[in-house]
C-alpha cells in the first residue's frame, strides 16, 4: 500500500517536471521498472528498462569497461556507477538507475554477503552510489522488493533537485 502511494506521487511528479527516466537492473531484475510502469500513462515519463544480470550483458549493452567488472566486480559501487552514467548516455533520459548486488540465497561471501546491494543515480549533474546491506536472513524476494523502494526513493529525492 505504501509502496503504491509513494509510486503515484513519484509518477506525478516525473509527468509534471516532465523528466524521463531509464533503469538498468542486475539483482531487483525488473521489479523497478515493472513499478514504474505499472500505472497508466508510463510513456510520458519512463523511457527503458534493462535487466543486465549477466557481466556479458553489462558490458556489451551497458559498456561498462571489462576491467572494471574484473577488477571490482559486478557487485561494486566501480560498476554501479559505469552502469548508470552510461545508461543515462545510451538513453538520453533525464536519470537514469542502477541497481547491483547479491539477493542470495547463494552467492554471498564475507566480502560481498547476501544483501549487499548498490544503487546508482545518474543526472547530468550528478552521479550518486548508495550502498545498502540488508540483512542476509531476508528472503530473495525480500531483498528484491527493499532495493527497490530504496530506489524508488532516491529517485524522489533527486527529482527535488532537477
Amino acid at each position: 500500500m505504501y509502496l503504491d502511494k509513494a509510486l503515484r506521487e513519484l509518477i506525478a511528479t516525473l509527468k509534471k517536471k516532465k523528466i524521463s527516466i531509464s533503469i538498468a537492473e542486475s539483482c531487483s531484475g525488473g521489479l523497478i521498472s515493472q513499478n514504474l510502469i505499472k500505472f497508466s500513462g508510463a510513456s510520458e515519463y519512463f523511457n527503458m528498462g534493462l535487466i543486465t544480470y549477466s557481466n556479458y550483458s553489462k558490458n556489451k549493452i551497458l559498456k561498462v569497461k571489462l576491467k572494471t567488472l574484473n577488477l571490482y566486480g559486478a557487485v561494486s559501487e566501480q560498476t554501479c556507477k559505469e552502469m548508470a552514467n552510461n545508461l543515462l548516455k545510451i538513453s538520453r533520459s533525464d536519470i537514469a538507475i542502477s541497481t547491483t548486488g547479491i539477493a542470495g540465497p547463494d552467492g554471498g561471501s564475507k566480502k560481498k554477503p547476501v544483501g549487499l546491494v548498490f544503487i546508482g543515480v545518474s543526472t547530468k549533474n550528478k552521479i550518486e552510489i548508495k550502498k545498502f546491506n540488508f540483512n542476509c536472513k531476508f528472503t530473495r524476494e525480500e531483498i528484491q522488493q527493499k532495493t527497490a523502494i530504496k530506489a524508488i526513493k532516491l529517485i524522489k529525492q533527486t527529482i527535488n533537485f532537477l
